[in-house]
């Protein structure tokens, strides 16, 4: 047996499997083979998308499920031993996997970054593979867990769904990192995790290892929204059954639980001698969780810190997907570092988050208006004398025709995309929220005739809203489509199909923003639902520029005067104004966001105008790319330099094309670099072969459309050398691909589809040619032929 000659797949086969099966491991519960970890990013160019690459490792090792310790790159054995130790490196800092192998099938090369036994690289035989207890115990010294409580604590089984869901890659080193720190005695933990990535999902199986190891076994799950308690002990918390769940509602105490849910307020009360917490003794908690701890709960001057102080004995872990660090509040100070993030930019990065676009509209009174003398409001109001802009509209100063301006405009987008993809409309406070939803309604009154709950406000002092909430939330309901808000959604609620955010109050808090962009950052793929759009009236987006925010948007779109909002070339830019994205960070002021329950609104005087002329002004256009760094040329011009990276010259774009089996494949691995052929192709605004839009682009080649090059074919004297039969099968073979594209007739199937299938069947169809083989190569010279190519 030659080595050499054997794939990679064989050298996994042959000889990577037999050393780990002869070391100790099993095959079947610790071995996991070709492990995608990522989905691949999304990448969004015009209505179209696709995905990137999803990250691969060839094997990784688990000392128990879920519970990762090893990776191993294998590479067929005309490679050295250590070839692919620079991507495994890269793969075990995301995966946090401390051992790291290499194999050509000849020996390992082993990547120890605990450096326990002194040396960081060696090279082992193929009979020398450390077992997994060797492993573990090596981990077990590095990560200084010497205890056996301790060790039983890190290796205690995750819980074993019947469904066959697991946790993410980085679920699995949120829950891990935690249970370490639990173990070696840590009492405040922080994770940092984006909003849509599955906070409650990994607290559960954080809470489910630490109460099965019976070391917690009294629990108290805090959060600042009913809905959320409801959500979180019927969804993600089912596993532990009812009986042992218990919501704690109008500060009624029942102490014969195991674990508890409540609101942070629900415990605490303005009056001492009413603070529900204190029915409990200081110790009855063993593990508090705090979900969306950034809403206050570590603020020294809130209430809530009072239930963490009496409860101190407890260990205490902090959710959040926005850390809030001002000179008044501060997680880190409270909890320490974070044990684990994942920030919102990896999420994207990774594909389980949906990238988004953003529409910028700015109108005429944006930059300042100011009333003439003695103007009466339309409650006889003199208006104060002063100029007012964004800062003020809704809050002191309505403009009925502003309103109407940002309706319309909404109204707009979703005609010309889906008027039932689900919106969220932000406003500066519960009267906005309502006189939004007059105008919005008014803007589509023919869909609110027949839907009465087409847009509906949802606040905190509007029961009916309320109650429409769970139906705005639900996958499965199309109404309420539309929903205006002051504070409730900002954070928490799961919104999983909302494609369209809108902004209309003033946001200067990354926190308070981070929050809002993750009502629509789930993913729902089966249901259309990849990216979403942020359409922002008052320049909250201006954060991108900010130094500490992360995630940019696939695209920055400002529409002129009479323009579409909805993007007509992603590419087109103009020079931005100095004034719109401010990238000095002392250009920000940020202020802890007030993201409270609304109905603690405090009363403003304001003044209410109409009247006052009011128009769309400023354009400008921007996107990023598949690395989410800006874009600031025309998407032709984008093409044309990363095709001009990818084939070095017209010669070489034709070897490849000619060489690939399958062109479909070449297009792909296209798109994977964030070139998307149909987007351009709409671009040019002429319907060319895959093959002509690349040279035309890149090359600037004369363009044919496929009709051209079809009757080119059909013109020389090419299927004169076939039978009968076999010319009937090529040209409508040609036929196909006039119509629709060379993938068309490198499809498998295509014998089996009209018109093919009337001329005979498969077998037949293959045997006017000859042999399999004689077929394929006929196939491969039309493709020749169609593209001349020599």
């Amino acid at each position: 047996m030659n080595k050499k000659q054997l794939s990679e797949r064989d050298i996994c086969t042959k000889f990577i499997n037999p050393a780990l099966q002869k070391s100790g491991w099993n095959m079947r519960t610790q071995v996991r083979e070709e492990v995608f970890f990522t989905d691949g990013r999304i990448i969004v160019q015009g209505n179209l998308h696709t995905r990137g690459q999803r990250k691969r490792a060839d094997y990784i090792l688990y000392y128990k499920s879920n519970i990762p310790i090893a990776i191993i790159e294998a590479k067929d054995n005309k490679k050295p031993v250590g070839h692919g130790m620079q991507q495994a490196l890269e793969y075990s800092e995301i995966l946090q996997i401390p051992f790291v192998f290499t194999s050509n099938g000849d020996s390992f090369v082993f990547h120890d970054k605990t450096k326990t036994t002194g040396v960081l690289e060696q090279e082992i035989s193929l009979d020398n593979f450390p077992s997994p207890e060797t492993l573990w115990k090596k981990y077990l010294q590095y990560t200084k867990i010497e205890t056996s409580e301790a060790q039983e604590i890190v290796a205690k089984d995750y819980y074993a769904d019947d469904s066959g869901k697991t946790p993410r890659y980085y679920q699995q080193n949120a829950v891990n990192r935690t249970l370490e720190a639990i173990a070696k005695g840590q009492d405040k933990i922080l994770l940092v995790m984006a909003t849509g990535t599955g906070k409650t999902y990994t607290a559960f199986n954080i809470i489910w290892r630490l109460w099965k190891t019976g070391v917690k076994k009294r629990i108290l799950f805090l959060a600042d929204r009913n809905a959320l308690l409801t959500q979180t002990r019927n969804g993600d918390f089912s596993p532990f059954g009812n009986d042992i769940m218990h919501i704690i509602k109008n500060r009624k105490i029942d102490k014969s639980y195991q674990i508890y849910f409540a609101l942070y307020q629900g415990l605490t009360s303005n009056e001492e001698d009413k603070n529900a917490y204190k029915e409990f003794s200081k110790d009855f908690f063993d593990l508090i969780v705090i979900d969306e701890c950034h809403r206050g709960s570590a603020s020294e001057a809130s209430a809530w810190r009072d239930v963490l102080t009496y409860f101190n004995s407890a260990t205490q872990i902090g959710l959040t997907a926005t850390p809030k660090e001002t000179k008044d509040v501060s997680n880190m100070e409270y909890f320490g570092e974070p044990v684990y993030t994942y920030s919102l930019k990896q999420g994207i990065d990774d594909g389980f988050l949906a990238p988004y676009k953003v529409v910028r509209i700015t109108t005429s009174v944006d930059d300042g208006w100011r009333p003439t003398k003695g103007l009466l409001d339309k409650y006889g109001n003199e208006v104060k004398d002063r100029i007012y802009n964004l800062k003020d509209y809704d809050k002191t100063l309505a403009i009925d025709e502003r309103t109407e301006v940002v309706a319309k405009k909404i109204t707009e987008y979703l005609k010309a995309t889906d008027r039932f993809a689900k919106t969220i409309v932000f406003c500066t406070d519960i009267d906005h929220a309502n006189r939004m939803r007059q105008a919005l309604i008014n803007e589509n009154a023919d869909l609110v005739a027949k839907h009465w709950n087409y847009c509906v406000k949802i606040t905190g002092d509007d029961e009916v809203g309320k109650q429409e909430l769970d139906n705005f939330t639900d996958v499965e309901e199309t109404f309420p489509v539309i929903a205006t808000t002051s504070k409730m959604l900002t954070t928490g609620i799961d919104t999983k199909m909302v494609k369209f955010i809108v902004l209309e109050s003033n946001i200067q808090s990354v926190t308070e923003f981070k929050q809002i962009i993750g009502r629509g950052t789930r993913i729902r793929e089966a249901e259309g639902k990849v990216f979403f759009t942020i359409m922002d009236f008052r320049k909250a987006t201006n954060i991108f520029a900010r130094p500490d925010f992360d995630g940019n948007p696939v695209q920055i779109y400002e529409p002129a005067p009479g323009e579409s909002v909805v993007p007509p070339d992603e590419g087109e830019t103009t020079t931005p104004d100095d004034d719109a994205s401010p990238t000095n960070p002392d250009d920000f002021k940020p202020t802890i966001p007030n993201i409270d329950i609304d109905d603690t609104e405090e009363e403003i005087k304001k003044y209410y105008v109409n009247d006052i002329p009011v128009s769309v002004v400023n354009e400008r256009v921007q996107y990023y790319g598949k690395d989410g760094k800006l874009i600031t040329e025309s998407l032709k011009d984008y093409s044309k330099k990363n095709l001009g990276k990818e084939f070095a010259s017209l010669d070489d774009f034709i070897q490849k094309w000619n060489d690939a089996e399958k062109k479909e494949e070449l297009i792909k691995e296209l798109a994977e670099h964030g070139i998307l052929l149909e987007a351009l192709r709409e671009e040019v605004g002429r319907d060319l072969d895959d093959f002509d839009l690349i040279c035309h682009i890149a090359f600037d080649q004369p363009a044919l459309t496929r009709q051209e090059r079809a009757n080119n074919v059909r013109k020389r004297n090419y299927f004169a050398k076939y039978s009968e039969t076999a010319q009937k099968v090529l040209h409508s073979l040609l036929d196909k691909y006039e119509q629709e594209g060379i993938a068309s007739i490198e499809d498998n199937a295509i014998l089996k589809v009209q018109p093919l299938n009337q001329i005979g069947s498969a077998v037949e169809l293959v045997r006017a040619f000859g042999k399999k083989k004689d077929f394929d190569q006929a196939i491969k010279d039309l493709e020749n032929e169609i593209y001349n190519i020599a």
